[in-house]
C-alpha cells in the first residue's frame, strides 16, 4: 500500500506557535485555504483511492479540495491526532515548546517510556497511531494508494520509527504545512520511507517563513531555539 501522509494548512496557532493539539483545534488562515487549494493539482498523478483525515478541524479542512476534486468523501479516523500537548496545550514559550520537542527526540531514539507533561508517553502515541494506521490497511489492497491528512509531530514520529530512520535524520525532519512524506508497505511487513518533501505541496511560494510553526518544525531546531 502506498500511504500519503500530508499535513494540514496553516492555522493561526501555527503563525502564532502555539502548541495546538487538542480537539476541535483551529481552523485554517487564508494562506492555509490557498495551500489546500493546491493540493489536488500537485496529486494529479496520484491514483488515489481513499482520503482520510483526523478528528480534528483542520485536517478536514485541508483535505476537502482533494476529496471534492476526487469525487471521494472525507473519512475522519480517530487516533491519527497530533501528538497530544497535555499541560503544554496552546503555550508558546520557548520553555513548554522545547519540552515538546526533547520528548519526540526522545521517543524519536527509543525512549517510549517518556511522558509529555499532563499528556501520553510515546508507547501510548504508537498505539493509536498505529490502531488508526492498521484499520486503513485492512480496507484496501497492496496496489492501493490512499491519503491522511494529518499533523507535523504525529507524521514525524510515526514516519521515524515506523520506517527505522536514525535518529540523527530523524530529528532533523521538518514537515511545513501540506508537506507530505510517503511510505510504502503495510504494518505487518513494515513501512519504507520512499519520499518527505518538507515544503508545501502547491510549492515553496506557500510557505511562510514569518510563522513560528512549532510542531512542523524540526525537533533538532526547537529544541536548539530554546537554549539560545
Amino acid at each position: 500500500m502506498r500511504l500519503l501522509q500530508i499535513r494540514h494548512g496553516q492555522t493561526p496557532h501555527n503563525v502564532a506557535g502555539a502548541l495546538d493539539t487538542a480537539f476541535p483545534g483551529d481552523g485554517l488562515t487564508p494562506l492555509g485555504l490557498t495551500q489546500a487549494a493546491a493540493v489536488p493539482a500537485a496529486l494529479a498523478d496520484e491514483r488515489i483511492g481513499a482520503v482520510y483525515a483526523s478528528p480534528l478541524v483542520r485536517t478536514q479542512l485541508t483535505a476537502a479540495p482533494l476529496a471534492e476534486a476526487r469525487g471521494l468523501t472525507i473519512d475522519v479516523r480517530p487516533g491519527l491526532e497530533e501528538v497530544s500537548a497535555g499541560d503544554l496545550e496552546l503555550r508558546t514559550d520557548t520553555d513548554a515548546v522545547g519540552t515538546y520537542a526533547e520528548t519526540l527526540i526522545s521517543w524519536m531514539r527509543g525512549d517510549l517510556g517518556r511522558r509529555m507533561p499532563g499528556g501520553e508517553n510515546g508507547h501510548d502515541f504508537l498505539a493509536r497511531y498505529d490502531a488508526a494506521i492498521r484499520t486503513l490497511a485492512e480496507r484496501h489492497g497492496p496496489d492501493d494508494t490512499i491519503v491522511v491528512v494529518g499533523h507535523g509531530a504525529a507524521m514525524r514520529v510515526h514516519t521515524a520509527l515506523r520506517a527505522g530512520l536514525d535518529p540523527r535524520t530523524s530529528v532533523e525532519l521538518e514537515v511545513m504545512n501540506t508537506g507530505l512524506g510517503l511510505l510504502e508497505g503495510d504494518p505487518d511487513r513494515g513501512w519504507q520511507l520512499v519520499r518527505w518533501r518538507s515544503e508545501p505541496l502547491g510549492g515553496a511560494h506557500l510557505a511562510d517563513d514569518g510563522a513560528q510553526d512549532v510542531t512542523g518544525e524540526s525537533a533538532e531546531d526547537a529544541v536548539d531555539e530554546q537554549s539560545s
